[in-house]
């Protein structure tokens, strides 16, 4: 059973290549044993509106791991108080799965704005936090930090912001997300 658990937080608007790919680098290439794709029903620093449905994104998370025996999804934030805080929910899974040991996995971006988050001093004291590159960013003071691993994880410059956009225009989004979520998309007529 997997013990080392880290949490790839975020909206999965939708999940894409780039995404699997830090988190399959996380399970391989590091020392936790699973990664979980923590589906975020609304980011305090994203606007609402622009989110779909999160059952939707839950099942193309879903659709897009489902055959990886490392990679998990959690909807554990979509029964949590909105907007979900990180400190809230590792306080919440450390309760309801005493048995495992959780880390952060977080781009450098993230981490640049760690100190803007609710009780990050409390997070980066209990919490590993796992760091993949992000072209422009550093990292920040925080990356020197004792809990803080930088990663070599192969940078992808891909957004959902832009796979969103690609679907609206009616442009191929073929190997940007697996085929799954391509058809889920379709068949649910999302992002038109």
């Amino acid at each position: 059973m997997a013990n080392k658990v880290g949490l790839f937080f975020g909206s999965f608007n939708p999940i894409h290549i780039g995404h699997l790919i830090i988190a399959n680098y996380m399970a391989n290439y590091t020392t936790l044993d699973e990664v979980w794709f923590v589906v975020s029903p609304q980011n305090p620093f994203k606007e609402k509106k622009s989110l779909g449905n999160m059952y939707d994104r839950l099942e193309m998370v879903n659709l897009a791991i489902h055959e990886s025996e490392s990679l998990r999804s959690s909807n554990i934030e979509f029964s949590l108080p909105q907007p979900s805080y990180t400190i809230d929910t590792l306080i919440h899974l450390a309760e309801k799965y005493p048995n495992k040991s959780f880390s952060l996995i977080m781009g450098e971006d993230n981490l640049a704005g760690l100190p803007k988050w609710k009780n990050y001093e409390v997070i980066l004291r209990d919490y590993p936090i796992y760091v993949y590159p992000r072209p422009g960013y550093d990292g920040g003071v925080l990356k020197e930090h004792p809990s803080i691993t930088m990663t070599e994880t192969p940078l992808m410059e891909l957004s959902s912001t832009f796979i969103r956009q690609s679907v609206k225009e009616g442009k191929n989004i073929h190997f940007f997300t697996p085929d799954k979520v391509i058809e889920f998309i379709d068949k649910k007529g999302l992002y038109q």
